[in-house]
């Protein structure tokens, strides 16, 4: 038994927990069946619940009635899935004159500790310290100023989320509740509030933003209210999910799995083409697009529109290369593996080419300069401050670069320099490192001493190490691997992983997920220790609350929506870059080793989604979507975010052709598995 009842002044109330507790002081409390709410946001009632009846298998009738309303909550337990509850409510407005308002399904979560969050894909934690250099959503007990983004409390549209649930933490418990994203009344929210007052998690039908809307940049917006109007004898029918479970941070997981299931059977793939055809359209955009022969460089960005581009002199082709992260290295090395596998010069040469100049720039500290730009040169990329060099940035470029030369080596090609500017790097990274196996987020450019600790920025050395050690037998470089192993297992201990990308200082965001789960899969792979083996399917997990278990629905008249795009399988980008992306291709292959290890079909299940994902897109011929043949766009936009729903970035990023290049070349082996 899961539940019991209780009585109250105003009828009854439920409480929920663990199975297998008796609620003792921690559980979900639903003190009524329905909050209602007019359109500044304000309470305008509420419905109590009247009777609470078993269903005689684990489940209950809840129901309530008021002069202008009455409703009605079927619970269905899930004896495959304890802790679950499916709820069917069915609403019923009896005034005599349209009406305009929304309704909430909500509780509290009673018991010792201050809460923590998650709402997958979009909020984690406090989700963004104090300190922390770029604005957006952050969390405070103590509440916060409004126009700083920062407050006890927020409501949020649904799709923002990877599944639109909403979970809390206590010292005792934890419960969650979790919608579709659209109902009758039309698209949804989720919501919570902690503070001395008590902690509350719930569902909105339609959808409120408070206390203000995030669109993207660091000047919040007026919150946004929606009502539903309903007319005399309207009905509407809402379904929604329940979960209460033990205290453990990790207890999403199994609440999400079973949500993916669900989805799965609903929400349906559309890969537009194969593997092989997808190697093929992305290795032509890529050389042909952002290969710049001149300077040796892949460009970020080449527009979609080329008359555009040349009408602003070339602006919309970003003559910028980063040497990992979103150019450089990685795609570098896609290229020139799929032109010496199919006889291809020109890709195999102009992949060659990029990874001579990335081997070129090495900085005054011993690591590579972070990024190339036309007319600057060298320069330490895009930190919180000029002078600083991002660890991840830099570890990424030397993980790949050594990926190149024990490629090149296999096929009797030397590349001395590649092999000086390597050992460079990664002798750095070695000397660096703390003695706890920390080795720091940003460094001085200059000097190379670390500029900031904290973050996991650091954490994706340790598969540049060990890909390091084994090409140059060096061991020092295996044992660093396995000490920040030690260090970096704390963040995903934790279930916040924060601080990889360069642009969004020490933000929790899949990026970080993804080098987690490289890192300790190459960790595990090193010297096989199932502890190893835990924490990169630990990882994996977190990763994959980032990961649309849904199709999205997109508005009638958008791009999105008339080439059906299906978001199943897309990453939010972070919580602060609210936007689809492909980043997951990253690891790939890491996670398709995974699922060998660990038999677990549900990490080839989201493999394979994400890759499915993303053979959308790919333009197939010039002018397919307005782009030119073998480009790929950065952003889908699911929500209110930087643009509107249902658009896309028209620029082509070389990371995002190069990622999908790397990832179809990869996961060949895996085809039948993968049924792609």
């Amino acid at each position: 038994m899961g539940w019991r009842t209780e009585s109250t002044g105003r009828g009854r109330e439920l409480r929920v927990f663990e199975p297998g507790n008796d609620g003792g002081a921690a559980y979900m409390r639903f003190g009524r069946l329905l909050g209602l709410w007019n359109a500044e946001g304000r309470e305008i009632g509420e419905l109590p619940i009247g009777e609470i009846v078993s269903d005689g298998e684990g489940g209950l009738r809840m129901a309530g009635a008021s002069e202008l309303y009455e409703a009605e909550a079927r619970w269905k337990a899930d004896p495959e899935e304890p802790g679950v509850y499916d709820v069917t409510l069915r609403f019923v407005y009896k005034g005599e004159a349209p009406a305009e308002f929304g309704l909430t399904f909500g509780c509290e979560l009673i018991g010792p500790g201050r809460p923590d969050w998650m709402i997958p894909g979009a909020f984690y934690k406090e989700n963004r310290f104090e300190k922390n250099l770029r604005m957006y959503p952050r969390y405070d007990y103590r509440g916060g100023k409004h126009d700083e983004m920062v407050s006890d409390y927020w409501s949020f549209r649904s799709d923002r989320a990877a599944l639109p649930a909403v979970f809390t933490w206590n010292d005792g418990a934890c419960g969650a509740l979790c919608t579709d994203e659209m109902s009758e009344l039309g698209l949804t929210g989720i919501g919570f509030r902690g503070n001395e007052a008590g902690t509350a998690i719930w569902l909105d039908y339609p959808y409120r933003e408070e206390p203000v809307t995030f669109v993207g940049d660091a000047l919040p917006r007026p919150a946004d209210i929606v009502c539903a109007r309903f007319e005399p004898g309207q009905q509407a029918t809402l379904k929604l999910n329940v979960y209460a479970a033990g205290a453990d941070p990790h207890a999403y997981d199994p609440f999400v799995r079973r949500m993916y299931r669900l989805h799965g059977a609903e929400h349906r793939l559309n890969p537009w083409m194969g593997l092989g055809e997808a190697a093929e359209l992305t290795a032509h955009g890529l050389y042909t697009w952002h290969y710049d022969a001149e300077e040796g460089i892949l460009n970020e960005t080449a527009a979609f529109d080329r008359e555009f581009n040349n009408n602003v002199k070339g602006m919309g082709d970003r003559r910028h290369m980063h040497v990992g992260w979103v150019s450089g290295a990685p795609y570098a090395y896609a290229l020139l593996a799929y032109g010496r596998k199919k006889g291809i010069a020109a890709y195999a040469e102009a992949g060659a080419a990029v990874l001579d100049k990335i081997a070129s720039g090495v900085s005054p500290s011993g690591i590579f300069w972070a990024s190339w730009v036309a007319g600057k040169g060298w320069t330490a990329g895009w930190n919180p401050k000029s002078d600083w060099l991002q660890a991840r940035t830099i570890a990424e470029a030397t993980l790949f670069m050594t990926r190149a030369l024990a490629f090149e080596r296999e096929r009797g090609v030397a590349h001395p320099e590649w092999e000086a500017a390597v050992s460079s790097n990664l002798n750095f990274a070695a000397s660096r490192q703390r003695e706890d196996g920390n080795f720091g987020s940003y460094y001085n450019c200059r000097s190379g001493e670390v500029e900031e600790w904290d973050g996991a920025g650091g954490m994706l050395w340790i598969s540049a190490l060990l890909a390091g050690a084994a090409y140059f037998e060096e061991k020092r470089y295996s044992e660093a691997a396995v000490l920040a192993g030690g260090y970096y297992e704390t963040f995903i201990k934790d279930e916040y992983i924060y601080g990889a990308p360069e642009d969004v200082h020490l933000t929790p965001t899949s990026e970080d997920a993804y080098n987690a789960v490289a890192s300790y899969v190459h960790l595990y792979e090193f010297d096989r220790s199932p502890g190893w083996l835990a924490l990169a399917s630990s990882a994996a997990d977190w990763m994959m609350t980032f990961r649309w278990t849904y199709n999205l629905q997109f508005p009638e008249h958008t791009l999105l929506a008339r080439y059906d795009f299906r978001s199943r399988g897309a990453d939010q980008a972070s919580t602060s870059n609210q936007h689809l992306h492909n980043y997951g291709l990253f690891c790939v292959p890491e996670m398709l080793r995974l699922w060998t290890y660990t038999k677990d079909d549900y990490y080839l299940d989201r493999t394979r989604d994400h890759i499915a994902c993303f053979l959308q897109f790919i333009a197939r011929e010039d002018g397919d979507f307005n782009a030119y043949k073998g480009m790929v766009t950065e952003r889908f936009y699911n929500t209110n975010c930087f643009q509107p729903k249902g658009m896309m970035l028209t620029l082509s990023h070389s990371w995002c052709i190069g990622l999908i290049l790397y990832a179809a070349q990869e996961a060949e082996a895996y085809a039948d598995a993968l049924k792609l």
